[in-house]
């Protein structure tokens, strides 16, 4: 949903410049490759406001960036994405240093932060691009990924919920979002908004699962609350 208050000026750019650009929280550079002790992954989940809150409150998360894959058309503006036409989603490009948080952890984040049951939307946000999907860097990731869709698919079912609708692939072309996107949630003068829909079924052990964030990590999201995210801290989870 394109939300009537949101309305970018014609000029704005498509693409970053070639600038390094700096996390307005993290403070780290959203727009490098990652380092040799880091690795990556891209989740849509609906908005990619509130998802990408979710990630870069937890430790061991590098850097995150909010952008476009999945579709077609090179360079989308925001507008572009939200008619639907370039069937691009909304996604999370998320670094993480593998020695502070494993994958798993980061796929318990995205599990739980929405309904992956829910076909091209989330709550009131409806259209393709706000699919859920995981594209990732790796076929390892990959198997891991679709080990998680399992597991989480019976806990699911267990609760009364449907199927799940996420889209597991190799890794799409990535459009970083406009800078007005990035970190929005935390910025002056933001507009709090968020539809994800989590639902409340937390996602237990699995083939290739290694989890290295604490209980008292995962205590500072109550899903049980409505727009958690939203009220929530934008500082990073100390370990």
């Amino acid at each position: 949903m394109f939300p009537s208050w949101l309305n970018p000026k014609k000029t704005q750019p498509k693409t970053f410049k070639k600038d390094q650009i700096k996390h307005f929280v993290l403070e780290s550079i959203i727009n490098l490759p990652p380092q040799e002790s880091e690795d990556e992954i891209y989740f849509g989940c609906g908005c990619f406001w509130g998802a990408e809150k979710c990630f870069w409150k937890l430790p061991g998360v590098k850097t995150t960036a909010v952008g476009y894959a999945g579709g077609s058309t090179e360079n989308p503006t925001y507008r572009e994405v939200c008619s639907g036409n370039t069937q691009h989603a909304e996604v999370v490009r998320v670094v993480w240093n593998k020695t502070q948080i494993d994958i798993s952890d980061l796929l318990k984040m995205f599990w739980e932060c929405h309904d992956p049951t829910q076909l091209n939307r989330q709550g009131n946000d409806t259209g393709t691009q706000y699919r859920s999907v995981i594209y990732t860097t790796r076929e390892e990731h990959s198997k891991i990924a679709s080990n998680s869709l399992d597991c989480y698919q019976k806990l699911l079912e267990i609760n009364g919920f449907g199927q799940i609708t996420t889209q597991i692939e190799e890794r799409k072309l990535f459009y970083y979002a406009e800078n007005y996107h990035q970190q929005y949630l935390a910025k002056p003068g933001n507009r709090p908004y968020c539809s994800a829909m989590p639902t409340n079924v937390s996602l237990g052990d699995f083939n290739g699962a290694n989890y290295k964030l604490s209980t008292e990590v995962w205590d500072n999201f109550d899903w049980t609350v409505s727009h958690c995210v939203l009220r929530s801290s934008n500082s990073p989870i100390n370990n």
